[in-house]
């Protein structure tokens, strides 16, 4: 970690408000390789396709043709999504045969993808870039207490349980169903 003695900022005409707090928050950013890395992550995970084969996957783990059949994609298009995903160590894959069996990689992908539902279950985006003229106004329709049907996955609703989740998935004696 760096200390706040090392930090040096480009001087400019805008005043810190609070430069103790910059300096503490400097010093743990981060390095640029991580960031970077870590960009790379929520790209992956921007693409509604490789998204989808992603919660898929929250139930466990899944051959290359069932996740095609589950996506709507066609095999070699999902192959191509999971040898992406498997590069950046977001799932992990098993072989038997010439069947490729693939799973989320570790508790902290189940949990990232169990938050970003949670958190869209939850809320209701507005996106000006489709919509210019949509209200800002809340869908009930999005609300779990009014529409209990929406998820499939109604634990997911509950964040508590998302690290109790993601540690069980990470446990090696785990069975994949």
């Amino acid at each position: 970690m760096k200390s706040s003695a090392d930090v040096q900022l480009d001087s400019c005409n805008v005043r810190l408000v609070d430069p103790e707090r910059v300096a503490s928050v400097y010093a743990r950013m981060p390095g640029e390789g991580d960031i970077v890395d870590t960009a790379d992550v929520f790209s992956l995970l921007g693409d509604p396709r490789r998204l989808k084969l992603l919660v898929a996957l929250l139930d466990g783990e899944l051959c290359v043709c069932d996740l095609a059949a589950i996506t709507g994609l066609s095999e070699s298009a999902t192959s191509h999504a999971l040898r992406l995903l498997r590069a950046h160590r977001v799932v992990a894959v098993r072989r038997d045969g010439r069947n490729a069996f693939y799973r989320l990689d570790d508790a902290h992908v189940r949990m990232l993808l169990d938050l970003a539902v949670a958190h869209t279950e939850h809320t209701d985006a507005i996106h000006p870039e489709r919509n210019p003229e949509r209200s800002p106004e809340p869908n009930p329709e999005r609300s779990p207490e009014r529409n209990p049907e929406r998820s499939s996955y109604p634990e997911r609703n509950d964040l508590s349980n998302a690290r109790g989740r993601a540690e069980r998935s990470a446990d090696p004696g785990r069975s994949a169903s």
